[in-house]
């Protein structure tokens, strides 16, 4: 049996349980596509191994289990609507919205595991899928891709660096010896029959350089071009109109539950690069001078339920917003528990948690990428790009209104320890403040399309004033010379013609007068209403409309 210092010094992960949350945004899609994304994309079933879900929920009453229904109730009444609809919209007609789940839910069950090769000549580790997801929602253009992996007895060493290299879309570089920079070496999809599927590219340098040279933007590794098939990349050459864009940096949301012998016996250096893992190199030496090592424990752990005793739930919670662990004694079954304990809290609650943070912000950012190629798409002195640049920011703003009503949440649940997490995990992602940016950006484009509104209204009227004149002076003289006062049809034509000129030139002139001085007006006639106003002020008033008056 090994030693309590062997333990120490080399503990072993008995349960690594994993999940990759990866918000893609959806380019807009065709003319000639008819319906949403997700209904394009469930349309060509046929074509692809992706299948509908409702949820994890069934309603067959024998298949609904008790985890389910803790995951249910952790829930406030409004989330649970968002998650998993009405139940009465099941019987219900299928057009009918407000009873159904914003989410649409996409499952493949043709891949068995994931096998890595972190670096080159290392051994290979073989991770069995529980789950491979895809979440689309309504009104957004985004999906979310979830991959939930388990394994068992690792080193610990072993899984802080796969957790550091495996959750990557592409290499943020390449070694001298050719293979790519910070991601797995290595990474292989396999069917249920032992089979390739597909595997990973990062080694292929120029097609990453090549790449981003020629459309500023970088790709992704085969093996995840393969899994999102058939949405394509945004600038791919190959054909298809489900296309998807990168919306963050290339290091992907994780997280993980570490079921370990003896946690309690973790140095706090082992703490630290458990809780750093995606963003610490395995091999780089500790920056203690940093303040996310020195402010570790309180910017990070939830330790709620660390208790200091051997008889307490040893269960400690460290969330960046980017990861999210639950490290916990192995010994221990109800921390292992898939059906009552934390591992099935982790899997249901606290994924949930981790999926609507990361919602949030992804759909945040896709807001305001919407506004920024909106403004670089306009071009004032075309008409038909000003017209395209309103419709474009009034669809924003709607969807940003339902946005806010159907999906932004600041209190998920009732339950103390649920409510901490989400609020750490938003709060790390700073959700808030890119919220109040965004709402802000928003609020000036309405504003600028209301002001430009007016000013558009403001010209309209100013034309309809000069056709107003225009018409007050025909019909003043037409009806002047419609008196019968003076027979001005029974005189010489040139006395005619002459009397006509001097009528039209004095009425003509008067309504230039009177718009001229329309002002000075404006302010005699408030004089003449105001009876506060002696006789001899209205008449002063009265002067000034015929000589400037200074003020």
């Amino acid at each position: 049996m090994p030693s309590a210092n062997a333990i120490q010094d080399n503990p072993t992960v008995r349960l690594l349980h994993a999940s990759l949350m990866w918000p893609l945004q959806l380019t807009p899609l065709p003319g000639n596509a008819e319906g949403r994304h997700w209904e394009v994309f469930e349309a060509r079933q046929a074509e692809h191994p992706w299948q509908r879900i409702d949820d994890e929920f069934t309603d067959d009453p024998s298949q609904f289990k008790e985890r389910h229904y803790r995951e249910f109730v952790s829930f406030l009444p409004y989330v649970q609507r968002f998650l998993y609809g009405e139940g009465r919209s099941r019987h219900s007609s299928p057009n009918d919205p407000p009873g159904n789940s914003p989410m649409h839910v996409f499952r493949r069950h043709d891949i068995a595991s994931l096998r890595l090769t972190l670096r080159k000549g290392q051994t290979t580790i073989e991770l069995h899928i529980v789950h491979l997801d895809m979440y689309f929602f309504h009104d957004l253009d985004l999906i979310q891709l979830n991959l939930e992996v388990r394994a068992r007895d690792l080193p610990l060493a072993t899984v802080r660096d796969l957790l550091f290299r495996f959750g990557r879309a592409y290499p943020s570089g390449w070694e001298e010896s050719g293979e790519g920079l910070h991601n797995v070496y290595l990474a292989e999809w396999i069917g249920h029959d032992g089979q390739v599927i597909a595997r990973s590219d990062t080694e292929r340098r120029e097609k990453y350089l090549g790449y981003v040279c020629e459309h500023r933007s970088p790709c992704v590794s085969e093996h995840w071009a393969s899994l999102l098939r058939p949405l394509v990349i945004e600038h791919s050459d190959e054909p298809g109109d489900l296309r998807y864009r990168l919306i963050e940096y290339q290091r992907m949301p994780i997280m993980a539950f570490l079921a370990l012998d003896r946690p309690r016996s973790l140095s706090r250096e082992d703490w630290v690069r458990i809780g750093l893992a995606s963003m610490l190199h395995p091999d780089e030496t500790l920056p203690i001078n940093e303040p996310n090592v020195i402010e570790f424990e309180q910017r990070f752990c939830q330790d709620r339920f660390w208790t200091d005793c051997e008889a307490g739930p040893n269960t400690r919670f460290i969330c960046t917003g980017n990861t999210f662990t639950v490290v916990g004694d192995a010994a221990v079954p109800f921390f292992t528990d898939g059906e009552r304990g934390v591992l099935a809290q982790f899997r249901h609650q606290y994924f949930l948690i981790f999926l609507i943070a990361h919602l949030h912000r992804a759909a945040l950012l896709v807001f305001s990428e919407v506004l920024v190629d909106a403004v670089n798409d306009l071009d004032i002195r075309d008409d038909n790009s000003v017209r395209r640049f309103k419709r474009r920011i009034r669809a924003n703003f709607e969807t940003f209104l339902r946005f806010t009503h159907r999906y932004w949440f600041h209190e998920l649940s009732e339950r103390p320890h649920v409510q901490a997490m989400y609020r750490m995990c938003a709060n790390h992602l700073h959700n808030d403040a890119i919220y109040d940016d965004v709402r802000d950006e928003i609020r000036e484009m309405s504003h600028y399309l209301d002001s430009d509104s007016q000013r558009r209204q403001s010209n309209t009227v100013v034309r309809l004033t000069v056709i107003t004149i225009l018409g007050l002076i025909a019909t003043v003289t037409t009806g002047y010379f419609g008196m019968n006062i003076i027979a001005f049809g029974e005189g010489p034509v040139l006395e005619r013609a002459l009397h006509g000129l001097i009528a039209s030139v004095a009425f003509i002139s008067l309504v230039l007068f009177a718009v001229a001085r329309s002002k000075r007006l404006s302010d005699f006639l408030e004089a003449l209403s105001d009876e506060r106003l002696t006789l001899g002020g209205k008449f002063r008033a009265l002067w000034g409309v015929m000589h400037k008056t200074e003020r």
